[in-house]
Order: structure tokens, then C-alpha cells, then sequence
């Protein structure tokens, strides 16, 4: 009985920490960036991609076909007999695959590449880095923001607090001064032996 009154009670403690853990304001605060982030994210993924592709548009498949395939290591890497690494969007069709052939090949853009071939995919990365640079720019400008007004505020603050004490100098805090500081243990033992010398001088 005993027992389980002492595990009922250790319950209630985890449940009360875990509670008290959730309802933090930090922890409030991070899951909401995390979220507003990642919808964030989204959009400047999404408006990139658009301004990539309006910016790509004489390239041949755009952004998505900025595509280089490396040298075959293994046998694996490059395609059965009687198929290529690569074939163009037309040439493609033309084949007339069937859905387990069609299924072998990866579209890059105005590409078909086999999927057992190592490919760079500039376009992503070109599109990551930007996504990066963008929305690293626009939290540097928020953050710049965010810590101006609050300086502005507080020289405000600070401001105000000092006309106060102007018009009302009995309200301002006396400033005490600091407490000399403690002779160390060096300093003392030099006292100690120049009263000695002192001593025996008379």
C-alpha cells in the first residue's frame, strides 16, 4: 500500500514538472518560431523557385535542368544494355517505355537521367544557397529591428526617469559607495613585518 501511494506520488511530480516544463514562456516562444520558420521557409522557397525560374527561362528546363552526371565508379551507376544514361524529354516519349522502364528514369528539367547515375543538381543547390542568403537576411533585418526599438524604448525610458529626478531630486537612489577592499594576505604580512623592522629600529 505503501508502495504504490510512493509511485502514485513520484506520477504526480513528473506530470507537475512536465507541466510546469510545457508552460514555459521560452519553451511557448521556440515552438512558435519553429513553426512561423518553417511556413517562412516555405514561402521563400517558393518565391525563389518562381524568380529562378522567370530568371532560367532561356535555359533549357529551366533551373531543374542544371544538371552535371559524373563518370560511372561501378556498373551500377550507368544503365542496362540497350538503354542510355540520358535521354532528352522528346526522345524520351518517343521510346514509348513502358511504366517499370518509365520508372528506371528521373526527370531533371528538359532531361531524363537513369537513377542509377550520380548527378550534381546545381539547381537545388543554387536554390538553397539563395533560400539561405534570403532568409538569413530578412531575420538579420528583424533581429536589427527588434533590438533598435528596444534600445529606443529604454533610452525613452531612461530619459523620462532622468526629468524626473530633475523636477524631483529627493527621488533620486542615494549611490553608495563601494566598501574599501579587504587587505590580501600579502599586504597584511608586509605590515606585519615593517612594524616588526620599526619595532626593533627602537
Amino acid at each position: 500500500m505503501a508502495k504504490e501511494k510512493k509511485l502514485r506520488a513520484k506520477g504526480k511530480g513528473v506530470i507537475a514538472e512536465f507541466k510546469a516544463f510545457i508552460s514555459r514562456g521560452n519553451v511557448l516562444d521556440m515552438a512558435v518560431g519553429v513553426v512561423v520558420g518553417g511556413a517562412f521557409g516555405a514561402i521563400v522557397t517558393a518565391v525563389v523557385n518562381v524568380l529562378l525560374s522567370v530568371c532560367m527561362w532561356p535555359v533549357p528546363g529551366g533551373l531543374a535542368g542544371l544538371v552535371t552526371v559524373l563518370p560511372a565508379i561501378s556498373a551500377g551507376q550507368n544503365a542496362p544494355e540497350g538503354y542510355a544514361n540520358s535521354y532528352t524529354v522528346k526522345e524520351f516519349l518517343d521510346k514509348g517505355f513502358s511504366t517499370t522502364e518509365a520508372g528506371m528514369y528521373v526527370q531533371h528539367g528538359g532531361s531524363y537521367y537513369y537513377k542509377g547515375c550520380a548527378l550534381i543538381d546545381w539547381g537545388a543547390i543554387i536554390n538553397a544557397v539563395i533560400s539561405f542568403i534570403i532568409i538569413a537576411l530578412v531575420l538579420f533585418v528583424i533581429v536589427k529591428t527588434v533590438a533598435s526599438l528596444k534600445k529606443a524604448k529604454e533610452d525613452a525610458k531612461a530619459k523620462a526617469l532622468e526629468e524626473h529626478y530633475k523636477k524631483h531630486p529627493e527621488d533620486r537612489p542615494v549611490v553608495e559607495e563601494a566598501p574599501a577592499p579587504a587587505p590580501t594576505e600579502a599586504e597584511l604580512l608586509a605590515e606585519i613585518r615593517d612594524l616588526l623592522k620599526e619595532k626593533k629600529a627602537k
